[in-house]
């Protein structure tokens, strides 16, 4: 039973990025773009914690939460461009 959910997962992230990169293409504004980054960056965390689940293996873990942080730093960074125009002041 746990395979099919993991199978499930992985069909749905996949899903989701795909429509993540779709909003970052076709997005009519930066701001939408910004979001579709964010939103990518999330869906990627939630595969990096499925395969360690998938394999058992603790590591994946750790790897999804420096992913988490760097793309919180990224995310902010992209927004402080977009409203000031400069991201180091």
């Amino acid at each position: 039973m746990i395979q099919f959910a993991i199978v499930f997962g992985f069909v749905a992230l996949s899903l989701s990025l795909a429509l993540n990169l779709w909003r970052l293409l076709r997005g009519p504004s930066v701001g939408d773009r910004i979001i579709s980054l964010d939103t990518m960056v999330i869906n990627a965390i939630a595969f990096i914690v499925l395969i360690g689940i998938a394999l058992a293996d603790d590591t994946y873990f750790e790897a999804a939460l420096l992913l988490a942080m760097v793309g919180f730093v990224g995310t902010v960074a992209y927004c402080k461009f977009i409203l000031r125009g400069d991201i180091v002041e």
